[in-house]
């Protein structure tokens, strides 16, 4: 399993705030920092794909876990 340094538990919410939050949790955190996000929304894997892509941040790494969505995101 990979490193992280912060974790943030989106299961439950569905779009947007797993996004929206997520943000406001990366702005809190420095460059090069890791951020794992567990979502339960489907449409949250297209969304964090979509979303590293316009913010510049680091999509390291998507998948599934106990039937959550797991994402680790790099802050640029």
């Amino acid at each position: 399993m990979a490193d992280f340094d912060q974790e943030f538990d989106a299961s439950g919410l569905n779009c947007p705030l797993p996004i929206l939050r997520t943000k406001k949790a990366l702005g809190k955190m420095d460059s090069g920092q890791v951020l794992r996000v567990i979502a339960t929304d489907p449409g949250s894997v297209k969304d964090f794909d979509a979303f590293a892509n316009q913010t510049g941040n680091k999509l390291l790494s998507s998948g599934e876990e106990s039937g959550k969505y797991v994402f680790l995101i790099e802050k640029a």
